[in-house]
């Protein structure tokens, strides 16, 4: 399956989600003709200032910011709906369903690409966002389009902290950089899928850094040698969910199955 001309769909929660689940994969895609377009169910109202707090409401500082982001990525579309941050998992469950399958059937993706059970790190609006995605998809029955699931190896994330603690990082006491790195990929399904993206890590990073209210000017991958930044952010995982009769679809093509 060729990625030329195809619609390629990735849904996320907040506005830097997708840089750092599958930036990588985002932007080999649309440097492969894909049409991606990128979906954020809000805002990210309730996230924290990591960098210079500016006069706008966070929202729409984060909206400017995944624009930015998109931008780098070679994103061709970011729809940013407006589902209340934080309550993801329970609020406008119709609505949001209702958003997603018009979507869906308006656009015909050749793939759509969102969290997996885990959330990555057990994150409820990451967990929401994996539901409603689902029971859209599956609510087109045969002609539901191949979903693919972002994941990490549990152990990455350790990695990628302690490299940069060893440049003399320290982590913050809030925002997301304040997480416990072991909660990442823990106990979530093996991936099947493993995509080089190493000649995208550079988009990749410039996109995590157009996120500034989040990554703050400091963060892990500010300061990474080229090398790092190769070997951490180098290559993107996947798994397939079970939902469609259809063998091998668009990632698969670009992809070496891991099994």
């Amino acid at each position: 399956m060729d990625a030329a001309g195809a619609v390629v769909l990735a849904v996320f929660a907040h506005p830097d989600d997708e840089s750092l689940a599958c930036g990588g994969t985002l932007a080999r895609l649309a440097s492969e003709g894909a049409h991606v377009v990128v979906v954020c169910a809000s805002h990210g109202e309730r996230g924290s200032y990591e960098g210079p707090a500016k006069d706008l409401g966070l929202g729409s500082e984060r909206a400017g910011e995944m624009r930015d982001a998109a931008r780098a990525l070679g994103v061709a579309e970011v729809h940013l709906w407006s589902h209340p941050d934080g309550d993801l998992c329970w609020a406008d469950v119709g609505l949001f369903n209702a958003e997603l399958v018009l979507l869906l059937r308006r656009r015909r993706p050749a793939a759509v690409i969102t969290f997996g059970e885990d959330g990555l790190y057990w994150h409820p609006d990451h967990i929401g966002v994996h539901e409603r995605v689902l029971t859209a998809v599956r609510s087109l029955g045969a002609d539901a389009p191949p979903l693919y699931y972002v994941s990490m190896p549990q152990g990455a994330m350790p990695a990628i902290v302690d490299s940069a603690r060893a440049r003399g990082w320290a982590a913050p006491t809030r925002g997301f950089w304040s997480l416990d790195p072991l909660s990442f990929g823990v106990f979530a399904a093996p991936h099947t899928i493993e995509l080089d993206v190493t000649p995208q890590v550079s988009q990749k990073r410039a996109a995590i850094a157009a996120h500034r209210s989040q990554m703050g000017d400091n963060n892990p991958f500010s300061q990474m040698s080229e090398a790092d930044a190769a070997r951490w952010l180098g290559a993107e995982y996947f798994r397939r969910a079970d939902i469609s009769g259809v063998d091998s679809g668009l990632l698969e093509h670009l992809c070496t199955p891991t099994f």
